[in-house]
C-alpha cells in the first residue's frame, strides 16, 4: 500500500540530513562545519481512520494526514470526502426501453 493521503494527495518528499561537527562560537570554539550531507525520506503523517457519512449512513475507512483530518472537521466528511473523489457516486439505473427486435 502506497504512503499517500487520500484527501490531500501528500506523499513522501526526498531530502537531506546534514551532519555538522564543532563547537559553536557562541560557546567558544570555531565554528560549526558541514562533514556529511546524507539524503533522507520525509514521510507524511498518515493515519488509517474510519469515517461515518451521516449523508449515506455508511462508514468509509481511509489513509489520511493529520493535516487533512482538520480539514474533515472543519469543512465536514461528506463534503471533503466527495471533492477529493474518494466517495462513490452512486448511480440512479434508469429505466431503460427494450430494444426492438430486429427482423
Amino acid at each position: 500500500m502506497s504512503r499517500v493521503c487520500q484527501i490531500t494527495g501528500s506523499k513522501p518528499c526526498l531530502g537531506h540530513k546534514i551532519r555538522r561537527s564543532g563547537l559553536a562560537k557562541k560557546k567558544g570554539g570555531i565554528g560549526m562545519h558541514v562533514t556529511k550531507n546524507t539524503r533522507r525520506r520525509f514521510l507524511p503523517n498518515l493515519q488509517r481512520k474510519k469515517i461515518f457519512i451521516p449523508e449515506t449512513g455508511e462508514t468509509v475507512e481511509i489513509r489520511v494526514t493529520a493535516r487533512a483530518l482538520k480539514t474533515i472537521t472543519k469543512n465536514g466528511a461528506y463534503q471533503t470526502l466527495s471533492k477529493a473523489g474518494v466517495l462513490k457516486k452512486k448511480t440512479t439505473s434508469a429505466t431503460k426501453k427494450p430494444s426492438e427486435a430486429r427482423s
